[in-house]
């Protein structure tokens, strides 16, 4: 058996499930990525949705891996990846995994999913069910520390990672870039362009009335 058989068979780009059972959760996992990835642009980050990570190389069954909904991997850049093979990263772990609750997950997985990301040596580990407003997560300060339960009674709180403010209100959950502003979906941030291109529109129509050429203040 080759070496590429070994990597295919051992580590596949796929688990075979759904990246979302539910559109609530496929907008709350494309929120995350995609407000994260700008949140880290400028930095050497590695951001992705719905990734298998594998911590650990092992030569035969079972592979210990993980999908989170969202995950921050800093000090590992950016790019096309099938899966995070760890030892390939520098293994550097993912620092900030985000999981999103589905019906159709069981007290069962998710406490086998926080089991998973204290022993690969996640640093913040969220949870939110959407449907129930219910938040939670693991937090630690240094890798060797045991993670502290955060509970809703920590709302707002910051991320000491990230630096990203989360904060539950009658609607449900939202988080906040650190300068203030909400996170927001991709819809939403086309939206305000299309506003913005209208205005500017206007105002260059209304100076060409005026018998002025908006090219002409450009230069």
């Amino acid at each position: 058996m080759t070496q590429a058989t070994v990597t295919t068979d051992l580590y596949p780009d796929s688990d075979g499930q759904p990246m979302a059972d539910n559109t609530k959760q496929y907008r709350w996992i494309v929120r995350l990525v995609s407000n994260l990835s700008n949140l880290l642009q400028d930095q050497t980050a590695f951001v992705a949705g719905d990734l298998l990570w594998y911590p650990v190389q092992v030569e035969a069954p079972p592979v210990p891996s993980q999908a989170p909904d969202a995950m921050v991997v800093l000090g590992r850049p950016d790019g096309d990846r099938g899966s995070y093979k760890q030892w390939e990263e520098d293994n550097i772990p993912p620092q900030v995994v985000f999981e999103i609750i589905s019906p159709s997950n069981t007290a069962t997985e998710i406490s086998q999913k926080q089991a998973f990301y204290d022993r690969y040596g996640v640093l913040e580990m969220v949870f939110y069910d959407p449907d129930n407003l219910e938040f939670w997560g693991l937090t630690r300060q240094a890798p060797d520390d045991r993670p502290v339960l955060l509970t809703c009674l920590n709302l707002p709180w910051t991320s000491p990672t990230l630096g990203v403010k989360f904060d539950m209100f009658e609607d449900g959950l939202a988080l906040f870039y650190p300068h203030g502003e909400r996170f927001k979906d991709p819809e939403e941030l086309y939206q305000e362009r299309n506003q913005t291109q209208r205005k500017l529109n206007r105002a260059m129509e209304k100076l060409r009335q005026l018998g002025i050429d908006p090219s002409e203040l450009e230069e």
